[in-house]
């Protein structure tokens, strides 16, 4: 047992209930609990400190709530923390990627919670030159994360960008990597997203405006203070990119919501150029560019092409009138991502919820890599160098650690370049992985993967963790986890619920849980919960259900459509007050997400169908399971008061004994504490919090 069941259960706190009345659209609701809302929570995301008095005494209170409640786990938790720590490699270097003269890397020393980012010349490996470490950068800080790091193509600079709220405001530093010195003041206010240009000499960076939306983008003279402004954005529902084409020839401006895009070139040869209009926006027609000799390679979803196509652009003239098919439309075929060389042309495809790397040369020959496993994932990963015939990727599989590859792709030979080591050790065979495809009430197969110990029985006897998401066409891979282990070790199941609204069917399977559609996220997982049942992989009340983020929304809905069948629920960083947010113009991802959920500031439809599911709105008197939600003080994109009123409302109406519970990080954002050890506690806190509500269910 990890806990005992004889003490007295501790009193959670009772948040006091603010008559709150809303009308919009003719509908009225009600909100007791908007009073978590600080109203200068803007000043909050950059000072945690100016957080009002009664809402930090709040929070505190239901951390110490949590904390009581899940103290018979204490021993459970830090004996998890030792088994992840001890499948992780202390010392531990990436791969190094080749740039001419130089190869760049990152790596971990023993004990460090953080890496350090490093080069040496590539003819000699011994003389590292450190870029970057973050751990002394960390020291004082007690949130630190970086968003970008990279050096500038004459290899004498060296930027990143910073962020220590946890707030995703990010401060661009540039380094002379010859000296460590600053050159220039400091760039503040930053999304975190920036680019050399390719003479090295400038800097293009994003500006975020006092909603957090990223804007505008600027461009530095390396060494001055003074910003340029390149571009800016007029529609607070689209959000600005910036990036150096591989082949260094172009700089690409982008701007974009969840299903439109936009894009502006400029010259590298001319940095300073207004910037040109590759073809205007369009609703619902995305493109991207990427540079290949005297073309473009278009990826874009243009003429009907829903699962996207490529197409080939002339440089000079690359408007949409002027595209033609590279690559033809294959519906369940999504294409996700492309990558140009000077004679390959590289792209990743996902069909039925695994992905393949296919390559093209430049007169047309094509090949593909698509491993045999049951579920895998196997992603591209990067690189610098434009004219090389070597491609580098990455395969894992939910039983296979990961596994970095140089491909040659004109000798058709893989070079391992590193395998993962689990230094606890780790027999693939020990484990087995399971795709299964559970049938939704709409008649769709929904893909499930499922992870187990091979010797595991499938007759119902062990408790089950079925992690979902669905949203954003965001797809969750079956990749490799070395924290999964010590639930499955323990004799649990662990599985992935691939419901519509993320792609692993392709584009439709993304359309098929946005807008009108969102429910079928959450019936599609409650079917793969219902379909794991009846394989012996679970059983009604002793399934653990975890989402993070949107996937808290399906958390949420789940919680009330079907609580009987779950033990406990783990939500993280949940976005749960759907409706309230949605009407909540000034939140940083309110606009660009009204074409994902619908505006129910302005359509009648789209407020009765978010109210119909929103996890905070649907509460009502019912036996809930136990319940730990987890939030994020600083965190722009879920704000904190979405789980504490959750909690809250919970709390008032569930009829049954489990506790309801919220634990929130006063030092962190949306991803939680970034060190590499420190977020091993809060999955050691999950994995205790799921073995504690099957036992004491």
């Amino acid at each position: 047992m990890t806990t005992s069941t004889t003490r007295p259960q501790p009193k959670p706190p009772v948040a006091r209930k603010v008559p709150h009345r809303i009308e919009q659209l003719g509908r009225v609701r009600h909100d007791e609990y908007a009073w978590m809302k600080d109203e200068n929570w803007q000043e909050v995301l950059r000072d945690p400190a100016l957080l009002r008095g009664d809402i930090a005494d709040h929070l505190r209170a239901e951390n110490a709530y949590t904390a009581e409640i899940l103290s018979g786990t204490q021993d459970l938790q830090a004996a998890l923390v030792a088994e992840m720590k001890g499948r992780m490699q202390e010392v531990e270097s990436y791969p190094p990627l080749p740039h001419g003269p130089w190869s760049y890397y990152t790596r971990y020393d023993s004990g460090a919670q953080y890496p350090v980012y490093a080069r040496h010349r590539t003819d000699a490996p011994q003389d590292e030159q450190v870029l970057l470490d973050m751990n002394a950068r960390a020291a004082t800080h007690d949130y630190f994360a970086v968003a970008a790091a990279t050096h500038s193509p004459d290899h004498r600079l060296f930027a990143y960008a910073e962020d220590t709220q946890g707030s995703e405001i990010y401060r661009v530093r540039v380094n002379d990597i010859a000296t460590g010195e600053p050159l220039g003041a400091p760039i503040d206010n930053c999304s975190g997203a920036f680019t050399f240009a390719p003479d090295s000499r400038h800097l293009f960076w994003i500006w975020r405006d006092d909603h957090g939306r990223p804007a505008r983008v600027y461009r530095r003279e390396v060494g001055t203070d003074t910003d340029i402004l390149v571009y800016e954005e007029k529609d607070a529902g689209f959000f600005v990119g910036v990036e150096a084409t591989r082949s260094g020839q172009w700089i690409i401006i982008t701007a974009g919501n969840h299903d439109t895009s936009e894009s502006w070139l400029i010259p590298a040869a001319t940095p300073d150029a207004a910037p040109a209009c590759v073809e205007a926006r369009s609703s619902g027609v995305m493109y991207g560019l990427h540079h290949w000799g005297t073309d473009f390679v278009v990826l874009t979803n243009a003429d009907g092409a829903v699962d996207f196509t490529l197409k080939l652009a002339p440089q000079d003239a690359p408007a949409r009138a002027n595209w033609r098919e590279l690559v033809a439309h294959e519906p369940g075929h999504y294409i996700t991502e492309c990558q140009t060389f000077a004679d390959w042309l590289v792209w990743r495809e996902r069909h039925n919820a695994n992905c393949r790397i296919i390559m093209q040369s430049r007169s047309g020959e094509r090949h593909a890599l698509a491993p045999r496993e049951a579920a895998y994932d196997l992603s591209l990963s990067g690189g610098y160098e434009y004219d090389t015939v070597k491609l580098r990727y990455i395969y894992q599989s939910p039983t296979t650690p990961r596994q970095w590859f140089a491909y040659d792709m004109a000798r058709r030979t893989h070079d391992l370049l590193k395998q993962q080591d689990v230094p606890s050790g780790h027999n693939p065979a020990d484990y087995r992985c399971w795709r299964l495809m559970a049938r939704a009430p709409d008649g769709q197969e929904v893909p499930v993967t499922v992870l187990g110990r091979h010797d595991a029985p499938c007759d119902g006897s062990a408790p089950l963790l079925l992690y979902g998401y669905g949203s954003y066409g965001h797809a969750i891979e079956p990749d490799f986890s070395t924290r999964v282990l010590s639930l499955v070790d323990r004799g649990w199941f662990y599985a992935i619920a691939h419901v519509r609204g993320g792609s692993e069917k392709g584009w439709n399977w993304f359309l098929g849980g946005r807008g009108k559609n969102k429910p079928n996220s959450f019936t599609d997982f409650i079917a793969c919960a219902e379909h794991l049942v009846a394989q012996g992989f679970g059983t009604a009340g002793r399934i653990v259900a975890d989402g993070r983020s949107a996937g808290g929304m399906v958390m949420g809905a789940i919680a009330n459509m079907r609580p009987d069948l779950f033990a406990g629920i783990v939500a993280v960083v949940p976005f749960v007050d759907e409706l309230n947010t949605m009407s909540d113009a000034s939140l940083p991802l309110t606009p660009p997400e009204w074409p994902e959920w619908g505006n129910p500031l302005e359509d009648v439809a789209a407020y009765d169908l978010i109210e119909s599911y929103a996890a905070y709105e649907q509460v009502r008197p019912r036996a809930y399971p136990a319940i730990l939600a987890m939030g994020g003080l600083t965190d722009p994109r879920v704000t904190y008061w979405e789980p504490a009123k959750w909690v809250a409302r919970l709390r008032e109406n569930t009829r049954s004994s489990r506790p309801v519970m919220l634990r929130t990080n006063m030092e962190a954002g949306h991803r939680g504490a970034t060190g590499r050890f420190d977020s091993l506690r809060d999955a050691a806190l999950i994995h205790a919090f799921a073995i504690w509500a099957v036992e004491t269910a």
